[in-house]
């Protein structure tokens, strides 16, 4: 996976900038990549992306000086600066990034996990034998997991044997498919793996606030097993998440519409929004026009490496016309028609 792009590189400003000089570039680039005025520009909506998360780092003194000193690293979950060897080890490096995220989780008899892997792969021990090309079969995620989402014959093939001491065992892949709010506000999963004999391993495992279509959770030691002292491989779940009707989701940003009646839109008043957390009620200004956009600030989706950084909701204003009125109410519009 490719490294990550530098924030500073991100916002064109000068490792040793002054905050001033950040807040600057930061307005003049959002302002030139945000959505509302490039629609339909996909590299836009990863740029404007890239901007908020960025400055939401680099902004912040305290956040900078994470930054500055461990990378993206320090904004994983559960990064301890006192371990900071050990995850540069595991993780690929300090502030690089891999879009590759590692996450605990709890297991049914997980200390015999290792034993699946061996009836699903058939064994490490022979020379040149690699990683069996059956992959996860066609059984699936079984019980109360992921329903027909399935490991579809995921897994990777090796580039042969693992006989040598201290070799890293094979890593496996498996594919996952989430609600959007699960997405976005993270969730517990139990899954079963199942092998070609058809033994079963149960695991819940969590995933993270934050994760869209394309987002790998990685669980470590969760692969093949090593045939010598070696660490056993990862288990990395790709993530797919599900549409839901009338949300859009760009980036860390969503967005919805909402339906006024007439006379809303003229006096103003109030509106209920749906979002991800829960309904909110928005304030209509009067004299609002069908299309204008509405921006709740914090409602989007957060940061999957940093929960605090969160995107906004972007609603959509849409006046309701009457398919019929009263006779009695068809006079007083024409009275308000020569009014107006």
């Amino acid at each position: 996976m490719p490294a990550r792009k530098d924030c500073y590189e991100i916002l064109g400003v000068a490792k040793d900038a002054d905050e001033s000089t950040i807040k600057k570039a930061y307005r003049k680039l959002a302002k030139k990549y945000h959505p509302d005025t490039n629609a339909g520009n996909p590299q836009a909506e990863e740029k404007f992306k890239e901007i908020n998360e960025s400055y939401a780092i680099i902004g912040d003194p305290e956040k900078r000086k994470l930054y500055d000193k461990y990378g993206y690293m320090a904004f994983q979950e559960g990064f301890d600066p006192k371990k900071a060897e050990e995850y540069e080890k595991y993780g690929g490096g300090m502030g690089n990034g891999n879009g590759t995220y590692e996450f605990h989780f709890d297991g049914t008899g997980a200390e015999d996990f290792g034993d699946i892997f061996d009836n699903i792969f058939g064994g490490f021990g022979g020379a040149g034998s690699g990683f069996g090309g059956s992959g996860f079969g066609g059984s699936g995620f079984g019980g109360s997991g992921f329903g027909s989402s399935g490991f579809g014959g995921s897994g990777r093939t090796g580039r042969g044997g693992f006989n040598g001491a201290g070799r890293k065992g094979a890593d496996a892949q498996a594919d996952i498919t989430i609600s959007f709010d699960e997405a976005v506000t993270g969730c517990d999963k139990n899954i079963t793996l199942q092998d070609e004999t058809g033994k079963t391993q149960s695991l819940r495992v969590h995933i993270p606030a934050g994760v869209d279509t394309g987002s790998k959770v990685r669980l470590k030691g969760q692969g093949g097993r090593s045939s010598g002292s070696g660490n056993a491989g990862d288990l990395f779940l790709n993530i797919n998440v599900e549409k839901k009707p009338g949300f859009d989701r760009k980036g860390l940003d969503i967005y919805t519409t909402i339906n006024i009646p007439y006379t809303t839109a003229v006096l103003g008043g109030e509106a209920i929004v749906h979002t991800v957390t829960g309904d909110v009620s928005c304030k209509i200004k009067e004299g609002i026009q069908s299309g204008s956009k509405i921006r709740l600030r914090g409602k989007g989706a957060p940061s999957m490496k940093n929960n605090s950084i969160r995107g906004d909701q972007y609603v959509t204003v849409q006046i309701q016309v009457p398919r019929y009125v009263s006779p009695e109410a068809r006079k007083k519009l024409k009275e308000l028609e020569k009014l107006l």
